[in-house]
Order: C-alpha cells, then structure tokens, then sequence
C-alpha cells in the first residue's frame, strides 16, 4: 500500500514546473474533482466566495495562449515578442490545460456596502481568497503527479478572455496556471534564513 503525503509533505514537493507536456497522469474528472474541491472547501472572509475558476482543456487551452501572444505581438518589439513567444511555447501552451483565477467584484462591492466599516479591506480580503484557491489547487495538481505554474498576463488578455468564453464583467481575472505532466525537475529553490522571517515569543 502506498503511503499517501501529509499536508506538510504535499507543500514541501509544490514547485513551479516550467517543462511539461499535454498529457496527464489523471483523468480529466480527477482535475475537475480537485478545482471542485477546492473552491468548496478554502475559506474565505465573510464567507464571501469571491473566487470563481475556469478551466481549459484541449483547444480551450491553446485558445488562451494564442490570445495572449496576440496581446504580446501588439505591444512587443519583434526581438522581444519572439522571446516570449519561445517562452509560451516551451512552458505554457505545451501543457496539458490551464486553469484561471477569478474574483467576482461584484461580491466586493456588495460588501463594502453592508460592511462599510471595512470597506477598504475587502479588496485586499478577495486577494487574499484568491491566493489561497490557487495554492490550495497548486499543491493538489502536484500531488497527482502533475506540475504547474503561476502567470499573469492580466491585464493585457482580461477583455479578449472575458468575450471569448462569454463570462461576466465582473469577474476579475488573476492569474492564469498552465499545468501538464512535468518532463524536467525544476531548478534548486533557494530559502532565506527563517529566523529573519519568523519571531516567536513565550
């Protein structure tokens, strides 16, 4: 029997995989188990669930990254687009889907206006929710034995995604994570000194 990782384990092995494939050592209901998963259970302030998720899969998947070499080609010098040209298709497009993060502004505003006493937090609250969607979601893909990344190419694709798959105003795109199986192991993170990071005190 296999011995499945602690939580503290399963962050340990999360990393950014910049070399991967468009394949998948899961199904594609295990993923679409995992987003659900996630965006049921992580809290958020309030209660709020702000976050929304898309997944793309397939064509879907190569739709995104088109738009955003569309957008780059717009605005890049053509040394400069080639670059990142190489870059989306060497660690991005090549994928096996990718998944975008949403906050809905609309929960935002709503409670700025019944809670107006914090009126000013709740923005920083929603990104707050957010990260926690996108690490929870993060470290589950890896422990299924896939790998991923965190892009934002926001705010240049918001418009152009939002039309493409016809989603609503006021959703807030944050970060887009490509993810397929890992064909490299990424690079040697560095960490610095935990006690200039942490102070306990009894």
């Amino acid at each position: 029997m296999i011995r499945q990782r602690t939580f503290a384990e399963a962050l340990e092995h999360r990393r950014s995989y910049y070399s991967i494939s468009n394949d998948s050592p899961v199904q594609d209901e295990e993923i679409v188990h995992i987003i659900r998963t996630a965006v049921k259970h992580v809290p958020s302030a309030f209660n709020s669930q702000t976050t929304r998720v898309v997944l793309l899969l397939g064509d879907e998947h190569q739709k995104l990254w088109r738009i955003v070499k569309d957008q780059l080609e717009e605005r890049l010098s053509e040394e400069r687009y080639r670059q990142s040209e190489k870059k989306i298709d060497t660690s991005f497009s090549c994928g096996y889907g990718t998944i975008l993060f949403f906050e809905d502004h609309s929960i935002v505003t709503e409670l700025q206006k019944a809670f107006p006493t914090y009126q000013d937090n709740f923005p920083t609250w929603s990104q707050h929710t957010s990260a926690m969607h996108q690490l929870a979601i993060w470290t589950m893909l890896e422990d299924k034995g896939l790998g991923a990344s965190l892009q934002h190419y926001n705010p240049l694709i918001d418009e152009e995604v939002r039309r493409t798959w016809k989603l609503p105003e006021s959703w807030q795109l944050v970060a887009q994570m490509p993810f397929g199986t890992p064909v490299a192991e990424p690079g040697e993170k560095e960490f610095n000194d935990l006690s200039e990071r942490i102070k306990i005190f009894t």
